[in-house]
Parts: C-alpha cells; structure tokens; sequence
C-alpha cells in the first residue's frame, strides 16, 4: 500500500466507524463485516471479494495504533483524501502550493500580500505525488522536519492452522485469510504440534515505504489414534503378551502407511522398553527418522484353570528374586 493510496482511500468509512471510533469499535466493525463479504459466503461474487479486501486493507492500517496514528496525520495534511494538484486546488479550496505554501509559512495571497508564497512545479519527469511524498520522507526511514511519517517497519501478524497427522507427517499446502488477503504456503514434512513458521515480508505492510512484517503461524497437529510424532520420528505403542516378551518372539507392526514392519522382540524384554526401526520416520530434507516402538507388556484380566496353574507352577519354579529390592534401597538412600 502506497502513500496515495493512504490520501485517497477512507478507512474509517470502509468499516463504517467515526474516526473517534476506539479499538474495541474498529474490531468489532472489522469482524462484523469480514463475515458479510467473507469470499466462503460470497461464492463467485467479484464486488464482495473487493469489499472484503477494502475491509482487510482498512483495519490492518487501523487496528495498529502507530500506523493509525501516522493514517491520520497524513489524511489531515491533505485536507481529508484529495490527490494534490500542481496549481490551484479550483472552486474546492487550495491545492499542492496551497497546502505546502502554509505549512512553510507562505501566505494564501500573493507576494507582498501576506508574505511570500511558496511555488512548487509538477516535475515534467512522469513523477506524481508518490515520487514526491518518498522524497519528502527521506525513503530511507528519517522523519522530516515538518513532521511527516516515518519509514515504518510493518506489524507482525499471527495465525494458526491445524492439519491432519498424516498431512503434518507429509507436508500440505495450506491456504490462509489474513487481514482480508488469502496467503497459500507450504507447511514442511515432519511439522510437530506447536511449531511456529515465519513467513517474511507476509505481514501488515510498511509506512512510508518501510518494509513489510512477517506472517507468523501456529501449527497445530490432530491427534492420531496410533501414532505420535517425535521430531522426525514416529512413535508407536505395541501391546505384547507376557509370554511373547519373557520368551522372545517376533511379531508385525503397523507403518503410517498401511502396511506392517517386522520387529523382533528380545527375551526378556520389559515393559517400556523402546526397539528402533530405521528409516521407517518421517522423511524431511535432512533425511529420514526412525519408527519407535514401545513396547507394552498386557497382564490378562482372566485366566482360564490351566493357565492359572501353569502360572503357579512358574511363580514356584523361580528363583524368587527380589525385584523391589533395589527401590527400597534407592528409596532409603534419599
């Protein structure tokens, strides 16, 4: 958004807000509209698609106190949003010598008749207004002695999105309304929940020809009812009984992708134990992860006669050991 587009376009009245209007206003006019002219409620309608632009562009400017602040000084100096003019501003009032003639002291007559008046050309180069304005503010960021706006880093803006475990898994292409604009991206393979992307220079817009700010999106990631991410790995619980894991076994284990790994379960594995599948992760730039799988020893609800007295003849079988001996003796060592 250009400096002319701040004399010419209105924002107060694209919200429908008095220019006294306080945040909470601005915000709650901003959201009232963006619903009526949001393009999902206005499928194929070109005059709302433009109106919900004109609404996204008129709050990012006012909703952010110094930009609004800046929006209104301009929109003063220039009367309230006419172009400047070479000469005369006609039947309406002063134009560009007007305005600038007064603000450096000129007088609104002739010389001699309320001191001397200050004449500026229209440059015969093709340069309009804006050419002007950015040579007046300096275009690097110093304010001018008469008060005009400061090159203006834009705000950073914040949003989220929340995608599917396989698409976070995967990566996705995501599309995204911000302040009006739709804003499509990619979201990297392997995005964990939480993490936060920057995209630059897809904030608000600079003032006065500073540089826009950033776009900053929360990724949040659905849960799966088996698997969990890791970084670049993917976790996964298996169940074993206690005869598979005392004794050993191999068994098969679901992939993301349908289909099972074999994985060997030593003897005498615990509960809790985690086994290593490699290459079997989520696969970014920098490679591929591991499939983790932890493995979860069941205790059977309900034993059948037999069973139950193959369990006595064991328990009776052992060697007894005292497994809780070692907590005791960390336990008294605290």
């Amino acid at each position: 958004m250009t400096g002319q587009d701040w004399i010419e376009k209105d924002f107060y009245a694209a919200l429908g807000v008095p220019k006294d209007a306080d945040a909470a206003a601005i915000k709650k006019a901003y959201r009232k509209l963006a619903r009526q002219y949001h393009p999902d409620q206005n499928a194929g309608d070109a005059a709302a698609e433009t109106r919900f632009k004109e609404i996204g562009e008129a709050y990012a400017v006012l909703s952010d106190p110094e930009q609004r602040k800046q929006y209104d000084a301009l929109r003063a100096m220039a009367g309230g949003g006419a172009r400047f003019s070479a000469g005369p501003g006609g039947p309406a009032g002063g134009g560009f010598e007007d305005i600038f003639g007064a603000m450096f002291g000129g007088g609104a007559g002739p010389a001699g008749a309320g001191g001397p008046r200050v004449r500026y050309s229209q440059p015969t180069s093709g340069a309009g207004f804006e050419d002007i304005l950015g040579s007046m503010f300096g275009g690097g960021g110093r304010r001018t002695g008469f008060g005009g706006p400061t090159a203006t880093r834009g705000a950073d803006v914040e949003t989220s999105t929340t995608l599917p475990f396989r698409a976070a898994v995967e990566g996705a292409t995501v599309e995204l309304v911000v302040d009006g604009r739709k804003i499509t991206t990619r979201i990297p393979a392997g995005v964990n929940d939480g993490r936060r992307i920057r995209l630059r220079g897809k904030g608000r817009p600079g003032v006065a020809g500073g540089p826009p700010g950033d776009l900053l999106i929360t990724v949040h990631v659905a849960e799966h009812p088996v698997f969990s991410l890791d970084g670049e790995n993917l976790r996964v619980t298996v169940p074993v009984t206690f005869s598979e894991a005392a004794l050993g076994t191999t068994i098969d284990v679901p992939a993301l992708g349908g289909e099972t790994v074999r994985v060997k379960i030593p003897a005498g594995t615990p509960s809790g134990r985690v086994l290593r599948v490699k290459g079997r992760g989520v696969t970014t730039a920098k490679g591929t992860g591991d499939l983790l799988v932890t493995v979860q020893v069941v205790v059977p609800q309900k034993l059948s006669r037999k069973a139950k007295e193959a369990l006595e003849a064991f328990a009776a079988e052992s060697d007894h050991e005292d497994v809780r001996a070692e907590l005791r003796r960390q336990a008294a060592a605290r």
